[in-house]
């Protein structure tokens, strides 16, 4: 089974592909679409040239890299962005186990722009992830980054009764630092999983929105809207 992570930046991604990396039936896979996106659109990320050299840049590679890899696996958890996914076939997304994983807007566009200054619709990923998920004719799981952290047992465990596998409360921890399928860009994004060894309780942030992103967030508001609904809640009932 490929179990693959749609994900928007700066959310609990990489700690979800830590989480299934404990699993010892599980082979996890670090953004593979990351350089074709890079050479595609030719949009600037820190250490760019970089992340180019360090991976295929032809998606039609990456997908048989992956292919193999289920071969030898009884899962593979591939961390994607959605706003990697621009190919025009899409097709192979059917075969896969799809999970949407969302933020709350305002703590993604706020987290993201420090980074990456005056981000785009197109770089946060949430309006990607509705077309996909539309795409997909709802047949597939959503995630939401606040509730994971909420409960992450409770809502882990009923991520995997949804797609399929057995839960291990290995899934819960690991040990601090880098993990080897840390894609080369892991310095200028993940310090903060680094140094956890589980999933955080979710805290009240006191950062302000910059004003000239408040037009962005009232558009990506609006597909959050429509997405968080569907997603697993930790208190609902199964």
């Amino acid at each position: 089974m490929i179990i693959n992570l749609i994900s928007g930046p700066r959310n609990i991604s990489t700690a979800l592909m830590y989480s299934f990396a404990q699993r010892a039936d599980t082979k996890v896979v670090d953004e593979p679409l990351y350089a074709y996106y890079l050479t595609q659109t030719g949009v600037k990320h820190p250490g760019g040239e970089e992340v180019i050299q360090s991976m295929p840049v032809d998606y039609k590679e990456v997908l048989e890299n992956i292919r193999a890899l289920n071969e030898q696996h009884q899962y593979v958890f591939v961390k994607n962005m959605a706003h990697h996914l621009i190919m025009d076939d899409l097709s192979f997304l059917k075969d896969w186990t799809n999970v949407f994983l969302i933020r709350d807007p305002k703590e993604l566009i706020i987290s993201f722009n420090k980074v990456i200054k005056n981000p785009t619709i197109r770089d946060i990923g949430l309006m990607k992830s509705f077309e996909l998920f539309n795409g997909l004719g709802e047949h597939a799981t959503v995630l939401d980054s606040n509730e994971v952290l909420k409960s992450p047992e409770t809502v882990l465990d009923k991520l995997c009764r949804a797609i399929g596998i057995p839960m291990d409360n290995q899934m819960l921890s690991w040990q601090a630092g880098a993990r080897a399928e840390d894609g080369v860009w892991a310095k200028y994004w993940y310090e903060n999983v680094h140094q956890s060894t589980g999933f955080a309780k979710p805290h009240n942030r006191t950062d302000e929105l910059p004003q000239h992103l408040q037009p962005l967030y009232d558009e990506a508001i609006i597909y959050y809207n429509k997405l968080y609904p569907k997603s697993i809640k930790y208190a609902a009932k199964v």
